[in-house]
């Protein structure tokens, strides 16, 4: 099958997205000099909509329409982050993964403009946030700050905080590198102190199932242990069939002599109640892994507890 002569880019029209997808053509660039690429710009549910997610369809929002795109044969490829590509159902019939390519940070970074870390902040800061994930981690940590609702990209929550609609901000160490602001980043939180969402500094490639061309010529893009780790942590979400109100996190890692293990924990909104599990791979494929994680998760409860979240 050959390489196509021109790939047509879908991404949303965010300036993290944009930078996302320039750090794809660039790759494409330099693997195969002779493809051409562009984008094609979709504002998303999600973009638009600056309410609570779950009202729109969850996480799905940031995904509709660049699948439409896609399977309207208006673009070739899309590029998602990963952690905002729901697990709790399939892909959309006729689309499929080409490519995970290498993670980035999964950390999440404290922004303050007086420069204080996390347990600097004095009671009654407001920390702008609107993840479930943040917001009970912080409640069980940290229970005199105060979580306010924030939506938008990172440049339009900073300028927010910059109005006084908060004190500090949590945001994704990843997307600040992506658009250039790690400037701003008073404190990167351990994953021991916030564990971040299933996903995190992954991004991914999408295209038609049948576009076996295209296939090719981005596989060569995909990273093997972020494919590995990906497969762990969606296999987990699937399992525990979290929706975008369940406050769940973990993430799967690959050692040095490439082991891969889970980490996973489900929360109660509040923070007071926290299952844990860790496990090794050992012989176990990622998939299994992930499965036998949620499993050790549903045995302590979670069941109950993500069902009994209103979404």
């Amino acid at each position: 099958m050959s390489a196509p002569e021109l790939i047509r880019i879908v991404s949303r029209d965010s300036p993290m997205a944009l930078a996302q997808v320039e750090r794809v053509r660039a790759g494409l660039a330099a693997l195969h000099p002779h493809i051409r690429t562009e984008v094609v710009p979709v504002k998303t549910t999600g973009d638009k909509w600056l309410g609570d997610l779950s009202q729109v369809e969850g996480k799905g929002a940031f995904t509709k329409e660049v699948d439409a795109a896609l399977l309207a044969g208006e673009a070739d490829l899309a590029v998602h982050c990963l952690k905002d590509i729901p697990a709790d159902r399939p892909l959309p019939a006729g689309t499929a993964f080409a490519a995970f390519l290498k993670r980035d940070d999964v950390r999440d970074a404290l922004i303050h403009p007086g420069g204080l870390t996390l347990d600097e902040l004095p009671p009654g800061t407001r920390i702008g946030t609107s993840s479930v994930r943040r917001v009970a981690q912080l409640a069980g940590s940290h229970p005199h700050l105060e979580c306010v609702p924030f939506r938008g990209n990172a440049n339009r929550r900073m300028e927010k905080m910059a109005a006084g609609e908060a004190d500090a901000l949590l945001l994704a160490v990843s997307g600040l590198e992506r658009i250039g602001r790690t400037d701003v980043i008073s404190e990167i939180l351990p994953t021991e102190v916030m564990m971040p969402p299933i996903g995190a500094g992954i991004l991914v490639l999408q295209c038609r199932e049948d576009d076996t061309g295209l296939i090719e010529a981005v596989g060569e893009l995909g990273d093997p242990a972020t494919h590995r780790e990906a497969t762990a942590e969606r296999m987990l979400l699937h399992v525990l069939q979290g929706h975008c109100n369940s406050p769940i996190a973990g993430y799967a890692r690959t050692e040095r002599n490439g082991e891969l293990s889970l980490r996973a924990c489900v929360f109660t909104p509040d923070g007071k109640t926290v299952l844990n599990a860790h496990e090794w791979a050992g012989r176990l494929d990622p998939a299994t892994l992930g499965t036998s994680v949620a499993v050790a998760l549903l045995r302590q409860g979670a069941r109950d507890l993500i069902d009994g979240i209103a979404h």
